[in-house]
């Protein structure tokens, strides 16, 4: 019971450190458009991260939970091994200012874990193919909806001054905000709460029926809240200003092509990475203005960062895997 205990609370502190690692997703444009003071921000994303909660159902944590690796092989040691490999991951990229995904360094530790105990048998494909897609598809749907977004919103302002379409979209970038950290709320802490319910599923504590307790969905709402409240500035600023130079009419675009996105997944019951999400909506958005408006070479670095992060979460958590047995003997 004491290494359950332990364990849930590994899974709470990634959950944490994803709320910190990817505050820069919900506040990044209000911040580099002014619309509010950095502070304020965080203070607005994390209580919209926690109104998740009577948001979303638990599709997502669902998906996580017996939809990467097969359920029946789940263990202490592959739990512990994941939450390493997506903690270290994200560590790392956070220290470095790079916005990875969190969503995809857990999905790639269960992937090394599993792999390491029992081999390509424990992977559940459906569930991985249906992740994986969302790499691609999740900011590509996001640079869609933020591209017919500034078409519509600059129809229709053709007839207002500058002053005037800044101030209104000032006010409802509140509400573009609010709603992508709903999205990113709902997404984000179920990948968590699927995490701790296969562990208790796996230890006979969930009756034989996998079920989400709301204790877990509770607890995962307070813990991604609170790691928003913390910020993480360095990726702020990558998102808010190194990509593209954002107005507030263009920040709200960006927020509600990216909300689109992730409701429509939370739905779904798609894992997929809120980061990819609102750097393809950002990246429309100045490719909207034009094409130079765009920093490709930082869009780039970011998409690498992308790439890397299934592979790399896996790897440490294989070895992870193979040295907690190894002193387990």
């Amino acid at each position: 019971m004491t290494l359950l205990i332990a364990l849930i609370g590994v899974a709470l502190l990634f959950d944490f450190l994803n709320g910190l690692h990817d505050a820069a997703n919900s506040i990044a444009t209000i911040v580099s458009t002014r619309v509010l003071k950095p502070h304020h921000a965080v203070l607005f994303a994390a209580f919209f991260n926690f109104a998740a909660i009577w948001v979303f159902g638990v599709h997502v944590a669902q998906t996580v939970g017996k939809g990467i690796v097969d359920a029946q092989i789940i263990d202490p040691a592959v739990i512990f091994a994941a939450l390493m490999g997506a903690i270290s991951w994200n560590v790392a990229t956070w220290l470095l200012g790079i916005p990875s995904s969190s969503s995809h360094a857990l999905i790639g530790g269960l992937l090394g874990a599993g792999l390491a105990k029992v081999g390509i048998d424990a992977v559940v494909w459906s569930g991985v193919i249906k992740t994986v897609s969302g790499i691609f598809v999740a900011p590509a749907t996001g640079m869609f909806f933020a591209l017919v977004l500034v078409l519509a919103v600059a129809w229709g302002t053709l007839r207002m001054t500058p002053l005037s379409v800044d101030k209104h979209f000032r006010k409802l970038q509140l509400v573009s905000a609010a709603m992508y950290s709903l999205g990113h709320g709902g997404n984000d802490a179920q990948k968590t709460m699927g995490i701790i319910t296969v562990l208790l599923y796996s230890q006979g504590l969930l009756g034989g029926e996998f079920h989400v307790p709301f204790w877990v969905v509770l607890s995962c709402y307070i813990a991604i809240a609170l790691g928003t409240l913390s910020g993480g500035w360095k990726i702020v600023h990558t998102m808010g200003s190194k990509i593209t130079r954002l107005t507030p009419a263009q920040g709200f675009c960006a927020e509600t092509g990216g909300a689109i996105t992730l409701f429509m997944a939370n739905v779904g019951g798609i894992p997929v990475s809120s980061t990819h999400t609102i750097t393809g909506a950002i990246v429309g958005v100045g490719a909207a203005r034009r094409v130079s408006a765009v920093r490709w070479n930082v869009a780039g670095s970011i998409v690498i960062a992308w790439f890397l992060t299934l592979p790399a979460a896996g790897l440490i958590s294989a070895g992870t895997y193979y040295l907690t047995t190894l002193i387990a003997g």
